[in-house]
């Protein structure tokens, strides 16, 4: 019996090839969106997974009641104090392992004539334990000793090719000589630890860095990732409430700052904080996403429905003829489930193809490494049960429907669809299109808070600016040599150093006092070490007051302020004011326009710049606007050999990593992008069905209309109106619902755009045109018919 059901199945869609295709069509790409979908939630979803102690490992943040200039801040830096006196109070039951950590940034690597500049981490012996670091050779035990360094596969494979790593010395910043003790597996690219291609001991940066010993006495030096991982029997919670005050009264401090646990699990999609509260983070993409394959799956579904019920008078003699000769409804319905089932079979198939075809494609475009998961019994289970349940969403509607014709009308051939028969199909029609269209706003929104952001006054000018690491120390001390000869080849207008690049802000400090200031408040204020001539190199912007200057040796305790750091202050005129930060006395000689260094979609945060030759740790290059780029940079790189030869060349152009703040927004705009597209494509398909089903039904009709005198453009009309009706009812459903939605995305951000009138009137447009160009194809072809052969045939 249910072989002739397939059998049956497999003849109609041979013999309806247009409406088979459509219907196949749409449901093998809103399969392949829905299988895309899942096996991006899926790698959202098991980020950091591979982790051995995924359930059991935390980072030990605080919450710093007055740190911030509203309200609570959550920071993930630590203390170094708060490290030992977790570990001597609550290590063993309470904490398995604690260990502190701190990225290194770039590092020049070398081995023999190879120089490599790559991101480590320095840490603690219990790290590679609590991180269940993979070996490929080596031991984790070598990571006690202070002159060792452990390195990824990748990097060891780039420094000693097939040869044996271990035992090798690797010179670390043209400083130190360390001995590789260990190789391990690369971190996966779902891992926080991604990109990390060495470890380098803690007791090797205590010795190095003069200021991390220091730390061990500071308990307001918060500089540092504390990691720890939970005893076996440890219950989370009681834990958290037992170390929560642990930091209260351990400095002058007037805040109370609470320690929380975040566990494993929350650093990639809850990691978001405001006043103090988890409210999510990147979890909310993932269920935006999942609602879309789910709509984009429904859609397709849909189409099936639609053109299912549409054709019914088509197939109510095949109805009547199998009642008539004993077929019960049950068997009907069976029937018909069994054709959507077929199918939606034949649509997974060819959806697998596009899955597997589009993967590369869709990795770059969501930053993943995605591999089909042919092997997986879970992913197949799945997919199986999709296929059964898109089979029944689609045919269920359609089978009942179909079933329950009165087999004596049909054969008599009294059968008529009641007057109400098309309101279900109008319906699905119009929810069809709300969703498109609603998708369609959302991503021209997504892209204009985007554009926003990029047209955003930056305060400072980046065209030719780069920024070089002082990766090693040969560059120290030579400021005013590698200045005048950077100057003096014409490769160059002006150089200058600072303790961080011009797109972030290294330090964040909460020291600062002055006249009048509330006692209460501790502000947080973003601080930039810089030469006398970063002003000049960036171009920034005064609004009052001047630059700093080589000819006023008082500018060593000057301070000169962005426009948010005056404003918090307060002061009327706060040129020549006195400002104390960390006990010492500066007065302020200029107040420039904010410069957007952090998150272009963030308000600017209050900053304050002095003069300092001792801390840099990069150097900002404006290279001569005249002179070709490629040039200049070959020039540039003859004279940092020349000052360091030990260290490759590396430079990186300001409005490049500045484009990267942008890369989590517009990644999720390309997405949005591409379902949207998806989803108009099958609405569109559904429609062009719809469309030449109704030009076939009333071929009759055109050829008489033809033959009274009816002109293309009157039955092009005629056959068009109904469908633009249900656009615009659907573009009315869709309008609220979408702005309701962007406008809450839109708080998200300080820096945004208000939702304007025209991004409605010009999708409105853009979708009528889309529907119309559809149906017109059919409505003209009907239309240019000649009637003799369409009343003849009829």
């Amino acid at each position: 019996m249910f072989r002739n059901y397939f059998k049956t199945a497999f003849r109609n869609l041979q013999r309806n090839k247009l409406y088979s295709f459509i219907n196949i069509a749409g449901l093998a790409i809103g399969i392949a969106v829905v299988i895309l979908i899942g096996l991006w939630i899926s790698s959202e979803l098991s980020f950091n997974k591979s982790f051995k102690n995924y359930g059991h490992i935390v980072q030990i943040i605080q919450n710093d009641e007055n740190g911030s200039n509203n309200g609570i801040n959550t920071m993930s830096w630590m203390p170094i104090p708060a490290a030992v006196e977790l570990r001597n109070k609550y290590g063993g039951a309470d904490f398995k392992y604690i260990a502190l950590s701190k990225e290194s940034g770039p590092c020049i690597l070398t081995f023999g004539d190879k120089r490599l500049s790559k991101n480590g981490m320095y840490a603690e012996p219990q790290f590679p334990d609590m991180f269940s670091l993979q070996m490929i050779a080596g031991t984790k035990s070598g990571f006690n000793d202070p002159s060792s360094i452990m390195i990824n596969q990748s990097l060891a494979k780039a420094l000693f090719g097939n040869a044996d790593p271990i035992g090798k010395m690797i010179r670390i910043d043209n400083k130190n000589n360390l001995k590789v003790t260990g190789v391990y597996q690369d971190f996966p690219l779902n891992t926080n630890l991604y990109g990390i291609s060495f470890l380098a001991p803690w007791d090797y940066l205590v010795a190095d860095q003069s200021w991390v010993k220091a730390g061990y006495e500071q308990w307001d030096n918060n500089s540092f990732i504390l990691y720890a991982q939970l005893g076996d029997r440890a219950n989370m919670n009681q834990v958290g409430n037992a170390v929560k005050d642990l930091m209260k009264g351990k400095s002058d401090r007037r805040d109370k700052p609470e320690l929380i646990l975040q566990p494993m699990s929350q650093w990639h999609l809850y990691n978001e904080f405001k006043n103090g509260k988890n409210v999510g983070g990147a979890i909310k993409y993932v269920r935006i996403f999942g609602i879309i394959g789910l709509f984009v799956l429904l859609l397709a579904c849909i189409n099936f429905m639609n053109l299912s019920t549409a054709r019914s008078q088509k197939r109510a003699k095949e109805v009547g003829i199998r009642k008539a000769v004993g077929s019960v409804r049950k068997q009907l319905i069976l029937q018909f489930l069994a054709e959507s089932v077929m199918t939606v079979c034949i649509a997974l198939l060819i959806a697998v193809l596009l899955v597997q075809l589009a993967l590369p494609w869709f990795d770059h475009l969501a930053g993943k490494e995605i591999h089909f998961p042919w092997d997986s019994v879970s992913f197949w289970g799945l997919t199986a049960g999709l296929t059964l349940i898109t089979g029944l969403i689609a045919g269920t509607y359609p089978a009942f429907y179909l079933s329950s014709f009165n087999a004596v009308k049909v054969l008599k051939g009294a059968y008529k669809a009641g007057r109400f028969a098309t309101i279900p199909r109008k319906v699905l029609v119009v929810f069809q299109f709300a969703v498109s269209v609603a998708l369609i706003i959302s991503m021209v929104i997504i892209f204009q808070q985007i554009q926003h952001a990029k047209d955003r006054p930056l305060g400072y000018d980046q065209n030719g600016l780069i920024t070089i690491p002082m990766s090693t120390p040969d560059l120290y001390g030579k400021y005013d040599l590698l200045r005048n000869d950077l100057i003096n080849s014409g490769a160059a207008v002006n150089m200058a150093e600072a303790t961080n690049p011009a797109t972030w802000v290294a330090s964040h400090q909460i020291g600062f006092n002055w006249q009048g200031k509330d006692p209460n408040t501790r502000p947080v204020f973003g601080v930039i070490g810089v030469t006398p001539d970063f002003g000049k190199t960036v171009s920034w912007q005064f609004i009052k007051g001047r630059d700093f200057s080589r000819n006023f040796p008082t500018d060593s305790l000057g301070m000169i302020l962005n426009e948010k750091a005056a404003a918090l202050i307060g002061f009327k005129n706060p040129i020549g004011e006195t400002i104390q930060f960390n006990g010492q006395n500066f007065h302020v000689i200029g107040v420039i326009e904010n410069m957007i260094m952090e998150s272009p979609f963030a308000e600017s945060e209050p900053a304050v710049f002095l003069m300092d030759y001792n801390n840099a740790g990069y150097i900002t290059v404006k290279l001569n606007p005249d002179m070709n780029p490629h040039h200049s940079l070959v020039e540039v790189g003859k004279i940092f050999r020349k000052y360091d030869p030990s260290a490759p060349f590396n430079y990186t152009f300001v409005d490049q990593d500045y484009a990267q703040k942008f890369t989590s927004e517009e990644r999720i705009g390309s997405l949005a992008t591409f379902f949207a597209l998806f989803a108009i494509l099958i609405s569109c398909l559904g429609i062009f069905g719809l469309a030449s089903f109704i030009a076939e039904q009333r071929t009759k009709e055109i050829g008489i209309r033809k033959v009274l005198g009816a002109k293309v453009s009157g039955i092009w009309m005629m056959l068009s109106k109904d469908f633009l009706w249900l656009v615009i009812i659907s573009f009315g459903i869709a309008m609220p619902v979408s702005w309701y939605a962007m406008h809450h995305w839109l708080q998200n951000y300080d820096y945004r755009i208000s939702i304007s009138i025209w991004v409605f009137a010009i999708t409105a447009v853009v979708t009528i045109m889309i529907t119309l160009g559809t149906v017109s194809f059919q409505a003209i072809r009907a239309a240019a018919a000649n009637p003799v052969e369409s009343l003849r045939t009829e």
